[in-house]
């Protein structure tokens, strides 16, 4: 049974109280910051004086900042506090108090980039010249890029008052998922109970009794067919809010409404979807080898994570988690070495284990003020230790970005934040194969390696297609209904699992536990993200001191460049799909190799 989060060892908790000691200390900072209405003045003494020189825009700009930051330090502690338990109402509170000072302050700084744009060209070229602007003039740069997508100051006043309202499907989905929904127990194939969670869900369905995986997989979807109706007026919610905002931007279509800020052609997404279904029969053959090696008539869904190895399941405790994943990063170089264990050893970066109320999954978080904080829900799997492994890269990206980069400099961009954590996994994956023991092990991490290219790229891009298809009903006023969503998404699955599964009905419900589909097109991320990583794992590897202090700067680079630029300079190219390409050869050619093992070598 998971225990309260008080019954939580404090040395398995994460250390925020580096950020506020006490919820005391975080109201007299968040009442010092809210100040009186209206808000901020020192921000608003600049509006209307943008055209009085370089000096002023500086001082505006540095005044803008320095809110945001402090506001920033204000927001993570309390939604770090607020995912420690979901259901707490003082943490809660302080949460959407927290969002609501942060939206007011998007409100009240909406004038800014409008005024900006709207000064004469001449103007706005000895800004970009002005060696007063010089440290700002990439800022500068991606605010004239969205010129003809940004709105008068009125609209954008109002843009910024809508966006907490238009945020209501997004909190509404986490609120019913990670707090309201009780799961209950499954028994196993010997009749005993168990409790299902989301954290012991994933345990379950790599367990070995096909009975509990069974009746894992059917519960868990079953209670999200009970709600289908109302997760699905969420999830269309959240769709309509992106469409919202596409169209007030006057963009022509939501995904370009997202990705063109980041100066990301849409050829990238569209050309990854097109190399993953050009080559979905290595993946079918991955399949049609699983359904051999688990000895079924019938592949089902719930057939999909258990390992093929019986006699090898490798697992660890927490502690020996840290230290193989700080291990493993030895090819990045003492500093960062030592950084990793510091944070890990002595800095309490990681929140460890379930609780009751605690969020789902696991992210990496944390502020320009503070270390970064890892969320996971530990149960000693070897995919635990690559979830260490993976947002242990997100931290150390972080880390990095703020070590190197001036605060405006230093948030990475969404479309890079997935390499550096996939890279780390490579990493551990490389070790535990140097480790290996005898031709089981190595098969089983083989296996292992191929479940995360399959669940990183292949199953990412599923969703990729997905997230397009509910994006393009909406902007053609095709209602999202169940029946609707439930069909496509049983269709994509056929596609991408092939002739070899049985597409269970319990999957079509299985859109609406996504928490990443109301992120706005963010999931393609995590298959580019995947195809950079193992091209960059290797050439790093592989290379000499050139290749890693290449991606070294590559992560020390914040957003101090467009996306695609920092990537290119860390050695790899994600505007052809020569990444994506070269990770499913490598898939295939890891499939090949693992029914060398486990067929031939019987």
């Amino acid at each position: 049974m998971a225990v309260q989060r008080n019954e939580v060892n404090k040395g398995d908790k994460w250390d925020v109280e580096a950020l506020y000691p006490t919820i005391e200390v975080w109201e007299a900072d968040y009442k010092l910051l809210q100040g009186n209405k209206p808000r901020w003045p020192e921000l608003a003494a600049y509006k209307g004086r943008l055209n009085e020189g370089a000096a002023v825009v500086k001082e505006a700009l540095e005044t803008l900042f320095s809110l945001d930051q402090r506001l920033t330090k204000l927001y993570t502690w309390a939604h770090l506090r607020h995912d420690e338990d979901i259901a707490a109402t003082n943490f809660k509170s302080a949460f959407e108090r927290a969002m609501a000072l942060c939206h007011e302050f998007q409100e009240a700084s909406s004038w800014f980039n409008p005024e900006l744009l709207a000064l004469p060209q001449p103007i706005i070229d000895d800004y970009l010249s002005s060696e007063t602007l010089q440290e700002h003039r990439f800022h500068l740069e991606k605010i004239l890029r969205v010129k003809d997508h940004t709105l008068s100051p009125d609209k954008e006043q109002l843009m910024a008052m809508a966006a907490k309202a238009l945020r209501a499907p997004h909190s509404s989905f986490s609120a019913l998922d990670n707090a309201d929904f009780v799961f209950g127990t499954v028994t196993d194939g010997k009749g005993q109970e168990h409790e299902l969670t989301h954290g012991s869900y994933g345990l379950f369905l790599r367990d070995h009794d096909r009975d509990l995986r069974k009746n894992s997989f059917t519960t868990l979807l079953g209670k999200y067919t009970q709600y289908e109706n109302t997760l699905c007026e969420l999830l269309s919610g959240q769709v309509q809010s992106h469409l919202f905002n596409t169209r007030a931007r006057n963009y022509p279509t939501c995904l370009e409404s997202t990705l063109y800020p980041k100066n990301v052609d849409p050829a990238v997404y569209h050309s990854l979807i097109r190399a993953v279904r050009d080559n979905l029969g290595k993946l079918h053959s991955y399949i049609s080898l699983r359904k051999q090696m688990l000895g079924v008539d019938k592949l089902h869904m719930y057939d999909m994570y258990v390992p093929l190895t019986e006699k090898v399941d490798i697992k660890m405790d927490y502690t020996q988690a840290e230290d193989t994943v700080i291990e493993s990063v030895a090819p990045l170089g003492n500093e960062y070495q030592n950084l990793l264990h510091r944070g890990l050893k002595e800095q309490r970066w990681v929140d460890r284990y379930e609780n009751r109320g605690k969020r789902s999954g696991a992210y990496s978080s944390g502020c320009y003020d503070s270390s970064p904080f890892i969320l996971m829900n530990f149960k000693g799997t070897l995919r635990d230790v690559s979830t260490l492994a993976h947002e242990a890269g997100h931290s150390m990206h972080s880390l990095m970005s703020n070590t190197h980069q001036p605060y405006h400099y230093a948030d990475y961009p969404i479309f890079v934040a997935e390499v550096a954590s996939t890279f780390n996994e490579q990493l551990l994956h490389q070790l535990m194969l140097d480790r290996c023991k005898n031709s089981e092990e190595k098969a089983y991490l083989i296996c292992e390696k191929i479940e995360d290219i399959r669940a990183t790229l292949f199953r990412q891009t599923m969703f990729a297609e997905f997230e397009l298809l509910i994006h393009s009903f909406a902007e053609q006023n095709v209602p999202l209904t169940p029946q609707l969503l439930k069909e496509e998404y049983r269709k994509l699955n056929e596609a991408y699992f092939g002739p070899d599964a049985t597409i269970d009905s319990e999957i079509e419900i299985e859109w609406s536990r996504i928490p990443h589909f109301y992120y706005n097109f963010y999931v393609y991320q995590y298959a580019t993200g995947i195809s950079a990583a193992l091209t960059l794992a290797d050439r790093v590897c592989n290379g000499g001191e050139r290749e890693r202090q290449e991606y070294l700067s590559f992560i020390q680079g914040g957003c101090s460049r467009y996306p695609v630029d920092l990537l290119k300079g860390a050695g790899v190219d994600l505007t052809t799909p020569k990444p994506v390409e070269a990770t499913i050869e490598k898939f295939g050619r890891m499939v090949d190799q693992l029914q060398e093992l486990l067929v031939v070598g019987k």
